[in-house]
C-alpha cells in the first residue's frame, strides 16, 4: 500500500471514527435489553453490487427489514476501505460477524490527538 493510500485511509478512518462517535445512539433495535452502539464492520469488497446496496443487504439479514437497516447505518466506506459503521447490539454484533463477506466488527472510539512540547503535534 503506497503512502498516500496510507495517508488517505488514516484520515478516513479518523473522520468516520469521530463522526461515528457523535452520532446520536438510537433504541436497541432488537429485543435485548443492551444499548445499541456503534460498530465498524469491515467486509470484503462486493461484486457485481454496489457496496451500500451490500452493506444494507448484510444489515438486513441481522436487523430483519430494510427500513431498520437504513436507520441503523452510519456511514457506508466506499474507497481506502470496505465496510460500514452502524448502531449495533452485542447480539447483533455476534450475528453480523456470522454474515458472508463480514471480515471483522470493531466497535467504534474516538482517539485523542496529544500535543507535544510547546504545542506541536
Amino acid at each position: 500500500m503506497g503512502l498516500q493510500t496510507r495517508i488517505i485511509f488514516s484520515s478516513l478512518l479518523f473522520i468516520s471514527l469521530a463522526m461515528a462517535e457523535s452520532a446520536p445512539i438510537a433504541k436497541p433495535l432488537d429485543s435485548s435489553s443492551s444499548p445499541a452502539t456503534v460498530q465498524i464492520v469491515y467486509t470484503e469488497r462486493p461484486q457485481n453490487e454496489e457496496p451500500e446496496a451490500f452493506h444494507i443487504r448484510t444489515l438486513t439479514a441481522v436487523l430483519g427489514s430494510d427500513e431498520a437497516a437504513k436507520e441503523a447505518l452510519v456511514y457506508s466506506y466506499k474507497t481506502a476501505a470496505s465496510g460500514f459503521s452502524a448502531k449495533l447490539t452485542p447480539d447483533q454484533v455476534s450475528e453480523i460477524s456470522k454474515q458472508p463477506g463480514v471480515l471483522q466488527v470493531v466497535p467504534s472510539r474516538t482517539l485523542q490527538l496529544h500535543s507535544g512540547p510547546g504545542g506541536l503535534h
